[in-house]
């Protein structure tokens, strides 16, 4: 979620008397969504403002108010229809465009992977990490019912505590309010058997987790034909 809040102090004036870059709409059209605040992407839904409030304004009310975009979808119609320059067309329009969302992550649930042992992390990491020439350290960030958040490459190359380091492997996972992560490597050599180096660097990292609680379930090492599992072998 993009927390940029505040805006510059064009947006007191009329939004058409903006520069044609900093309106919402052309700068979506020009830079993508991405490149918006939270503010101006409500702005685009609000769509007009009031008298000498622009639907900027309004928006950053809103957030101002209700500090994040969840607990402003938590609003019903009245709710909004009571912030000053907001509306019965514009409420109901706010509180559809949350509902989609809802939809949408509930719908999503059901095609996110679920991660209950390590043939599934086989099953959806083999086919990525098998042809690898060179060893890549992968962490999962998974969600409280074992669900995956997020995937990312940590390193390539040989494996050691120098660039494999537990601030690098929880980052995302600390951001994303991860339950937990699991870890995954590949061996191009084909030996599935982990070294002293895989083993240090994972008792390294799961007791980085214990800390911070954010518990490693796994750490699975996958070879073309096989994979081995930290859990199972009792090595965490």
């Amino acid at each position: 979620m993009n927390d940029k809040v505040h805006e510059p102090a064009a947006y007191h004036s009329k939004i058409k008397d903006w520069p044609a870059q900093e309106r919402p709409r052309e700068k979506m059209m020009q830079q993508g969504a991405l490149a918006l605040s939270d503010a101006e992407l409500l702005a685009i839904i609000i769509n007009a403002g009031r008298g000498q409030v622009t639907a900027v304004d309004i928006a950053r009310t809103l957030l101002k108010e209700h500090r994040t975009l969840k607990r402003i979808a938590e609003l019903t119609i009245a709710d909004l229809e009571s912030v000053h320059g907001i509306g019965p067309a514009h409420a109901v329009g706010i509180a559809a465009v949350f509902e989609l969302a809802r939809r949408i992550n509930v719908a999503k649930i059901d095609t996110v992977p679920a991660f209950t042992s390590p043939e599934d992390v086989m099953n959806r990491y083999k086919p990525m990490l098998r042809d690898m020439k060179q060893e890549v350290f992968m962490v999962v960030s998974l969600n409280s019912s074992n669900r995956l958040l997020s995937e990312r490459e940590i390193t390539k190359g040989i494996l050691n505590s120098s660039l494999t380091h537990p601030r690098e492997v929880f980052r995302t996972a600390i951001v994303e309010n991860a339950a937990s992560v699991i870890l995954i490597h590949n061996h191009p050599s084909g030996n599935c058997e982990p070294s002293e180096e895989d083993v240090r660097i994972t008792r390294q990292i799961v007791e980085a987790g214990h800390i911070i609680g954010i518990p490693v379930h796994d750490h699975v090492i996958i070879t073309p034909d096989k994979c081995t599992s930290f859990a199972e072998r009792g090595l965490l």
